[in-house]
């Protein structure tokens, strides 16, 4: 099965919500002193940001194709 851009655009809004609610955690780790915790869950959200990124270019590209 191909992949639409309505499909993987409607991934990278499912992923954006996911990386806002890692985000929150991740803040509410640094603000309770939870360092490790903290450091991990910030790494995770540049993860899922630049995954986020690349779905959205590809989703733009087969949009355009």
């Amino acid at each position: 099965m191909a992949a639409s851009s309505a499909e993987l655009s409607s991934l990278a809004t499912a992923l954006d919500e996911l990386t806002r609610r890692v985000t929150v955690h991740a803040e509410a780790s640094d603000a309770g002193k939870d360092e490790e915790t903290a450091r991990e869950l910030f790494a995770i959200e540049r993860s899922l940001t630049s995954a986020n990124r690349r779905l959205a270019r590809l989703a733009l590209s087969l949009a355009r194709r």
